[in-house]
């Protein structure tokens, strides 16, 4: 099994603030990552950093992304290697239809696979799209709608995991993707991207504040973030004492000034 995320002590600053403290974490190939920690630990910033937020300076360490340096690596160039990013809160785009959005994506992400590659006819897009919605229980009418715009926490989600298939990345990051989603559609995510992960043998990095998406999604490790370091980590049994005990008495840390 290939290492496809390999982070090597990893400090970030924010506005000169140091945020991410020595961050070491290795990722394999199939493997399902979920990260845990209170609010401020530094994990929405871990998952801006590997996509290549520029308001995150990294000041030592690497991330080896399919054997390649990450941070040389512009936003687009690490899409089109097969990172994805879910969004803690996706973004409205008004006046950007979503299948207008969704046939773009595929199209780059298809001639980042191969340069031989012709855009799919819109009608034929709509046919690979359709069936792409129903096995997230959305209607065809969604596909009109502008990104985002008015949708309520759960659609921007499951818009997420919609992008998702389409581009098949080989390592997802899914920032707090269980929120905003009730437990149906919580279900409904959670097989679309166990049902990604068999077809494709993706990586996942989940960040999240509740065991309740690790019943679904049983992670292979799971680490607690504080600080901005990990400081422990375990097997999927181990979120459950997470929820048990809380941080403190998991992996009790003298207080610091919160980040993201």
């Amino acid at each position: 099994m290939s290492h496809i995320l390999i982070i090597k002590n990893l400090h970030v600053n924010v506005d000169d603030k140091p945020v991410l403290n020595g961050i070491n974490l290795t990722i394999k190939s199939g493997e399902i990552h979920a990260i845990m920690g209170p609010n401020g630990s530094g994990k929405t910033t871990l998952a801006q950093v590997l996509a290549g937020h520029p308001h995150y300076q990294v000041t030592n360490g690497e991330i080896l992304f399919n054997g390649e340096l990450l941070q040389k690596l512009t936003p687009d160039k690490r899409a089109r290697l097969g990172l994805f990013l879910a969004f803690q809160y996706p973004r409205e785009i008004p006046g950007v239809k979503l299948l207008t959005f969704l046939r773009s994506i595929y199209n780059t992400r298809q001639r980042a696979l191969n340069a031989s590659y012709k855009p799919l006819p819109i009608f034929k897009f709509k046919q690979l799209i359709t069936e792409q919605l129903q096995t997230l229980k959305l209607d065809e009418q969604f596909l009109e709608r502008y990104l985002n715009t008015g949708f309520s926490g759960g659609e921007k989600k499951k818009t997420d995991i919609l992008q998702m298939a389409l581009l098949k990345p080989q390592l997802a990051v899914l920032d707090e993707t269980d929120s905003g989603l009730d437990i149906d559609a919580l279900k409904i995510v959670c097989e679309r991207i166990q049902q990604l992960k068999q077809q494709t043998n993706m990586s996942v990095l989940m960040i999240t504040h509740y065991n309740r998406i690790l019943h679904y999604l049983k992670p292979d490790v799971v680490h607690v973030l504080i600080n901005g370091k990990i400081v422990k980590s375990g097997d999927y049994k181990f979120a459950r004492e997470i929820e048990d005990k809380g941080y403190e008495n998991i992996a009790p840390q003298p207080p610091k000034g919160g980040v993201r």
